[in-house]
């Protein structure tokens, strides 16, 4: 069969926008300076670049005591040379926006199974959390980047299913499979973070040790923050519960809307910082929460539906595991491994920890003839 070629197209076949577009190629200007727009009208004092010791400098005279202090290239595994324009901190937050464990984020579960446009994803909580903590950081005048830096990351090491992969890994691994030590220690290396930035995504969760660094601990109470009015906001629109239906005592305190409760929590953390040296709540506020997060406990995460679609998500990736680590060479860019080996298990984790909701659906279909009709199917069809 002979090979089509593309049609030859002249700048008269193309719609006006696409005219309009075409002709921004170069942008607008002069021999000295190009500019996007041909009316522009920014401008600023000239003056030299702000580097890396400038901000490293303003870190130092502007930080408060107890804040971490980039320094340099950063405590990193793998020694490296100093970015000349960004702090350790500021790079280790573009390493984690640009790696592909972030933006699979996008297709995980937050709570909801292979969510819909307008739910919640690990993407989604990871931007709100670095939202709360980034918040918090500027009110109390420590690093906003590495607190950035931590809130983006500190899910990375959630599989698909969000906790329900946790609850199927754990058979596979002698540890025990836990988000955020996953995250830290197999999925981000090759990033080579900073041990500070590592410190703090290893042990977000509030049943791990406190982080190292006051950042660290911050985006602990910054993630509690996000996912207890963000998860109460998607059960509402999507029907399963009401406004009404809000415990009293989280009303009265924090209000019923998610902007308002965010504002109350992210305020009551700042308050305790500022009174006490210390990044914590006070008792009344933290009260409120704890309310709120043991409502959304019973009645969001352990309701009927939602126990039913963990217990097929836990039979999807046990299933998926169990296939890979007796046919490792199927695995992408796997080491060598014997099949059915502990070296096999661990890669077969790896590799299914990192795939998307969607994805691993697709692939228990068609690499195990799995019956659609079991697998997890979304809050909209609960």
């Amino acid at each position: 069969m002979a090979e089509r070629s593309a049609p030859d197209l002249s700048v008269s076949d193309l719609t006006p926008r696409a005219r309009a577009w075409a002709q921004t190629m170069r942008g607008h200007g002069s021999e000295e300076i190009v500019r996007a727009h041909a009316d522009s009208a920014a401008r600023i004092g000239v003056a030299a670049p702000l580097g890396r010791e400038d901000r490293e400098e303003r870190e130092r005279l502007t930080l408060r005591p107890g804040a971490t202090l980039a320094e340099g290239a950063g405590d990193r595994a793998i020694a490296e040379s100093p970015d000349p324009e960004r702090t350790c901190f500021e790079r280790d937050r573009d390493r984690i926006v640009h790696s592909t464990a972030f933006r699979r984020l996008a297709g995980k579960t937050q709570v909801v199974v292979d969510p819909l446009d307008h739910q919640r994803t690990r993407l989604t909580h990871a931007l709100e959390v670095a939202q709360v903590a980034t918040s918090i950081a500027r009110g109390v005048g420590v690093n906003v980047a590495l607190a950035d830096a931590i809130a983006l990351g500190h899910d990375c090491g959630h599989g698909p299913g969000g906790h329900a992969s946790e609850d199927a890994f754990d058979a596979f691994i002698g540890e025990g499979y836990d988000h955020g030590p996953w995250g830290a220690d197999v999925v981000l290396t090759p990033l080579n973070l900073c041990a500070q930035t590592l410190d703090g995504i290893r042990n977000h969760s509030w049943s791990r040790p406190a982080p190292a660094t006051v950042e660290g601990e911050i985006v602990s109470w910054a993630d509690r923050i996000a996912y207890c009015a963000h998860d109460l906001e998607d059960a509402i629109h999507a029907g399963i519960l009401t406004t009404a239906d809000i415990p009293a005592e989280v009303v009265e305190i924090a209000g019923r809307t998610r902007r308002e409760q965010l504002g109350t929590f992210i305020r009551a953390v700042i308050a305790s910082v500022v009174r006490h040296g210390e990044v914590g709540m006070d008792p009344a506020t933290a009260s409120a929460l704890a309310t709120l997060r043991t409502f959304n406990y019973e009645r969001i995460y352990t309701r009927p539906a939602a126990v039913d679609q963990t217990r097929r998500v836990i039979d999807v990736l046990h299933a998926l595991v169990e296939h890979y680590a007796a046919h490792p060479h199927i695995i992408p860019d796997a080491a060598p491994a014997d099949p059915g080996s502990p070296e096999a298990v661990r890669e077969a984790v790896r590799y299914v920890g990192g795939m998307t909701d969607r994805y691993a659906f697709e692939q228990a279909v068609r690499l195990l003839g799995w019956d659609p009709a079991r697998l997890p199917q979304g809050i909209d069809r609960d």
